[in-house]
């Protein structure tokens, strides 16, 4: 059994959802932007940050390694 809590709703903040990386905010959740879980958080990148690093995001690297 598997115990990750990854069905809740992403935190966002009043002023719109926030790069992890970067900073970059945008308004609600944008389509384009990437969504990750790490330690049973909910992570945001923008689309400029996820595709400078889309090979360490598609080897499931943690967020700190890149």
């Amino acid at each position: 059994m598997v115990d990750q809590k990854t069905h809740r709703q992403a935190e966002l903040t009043p002023d719109g959802t926030v790069c992890a990386r970067c900073g970059a905010v945008a308004e609600g959740a944008p389509p384009t932007w990437t969504c990750s879980v790490e330690n049973g958080e909910r992570r945001y990148f923008c689309d400029r940050c996820a595709r400078d690093n889309i090979r360490a995001i598609e080897g499931r690297l943690d967020s700190s390694w890149w």
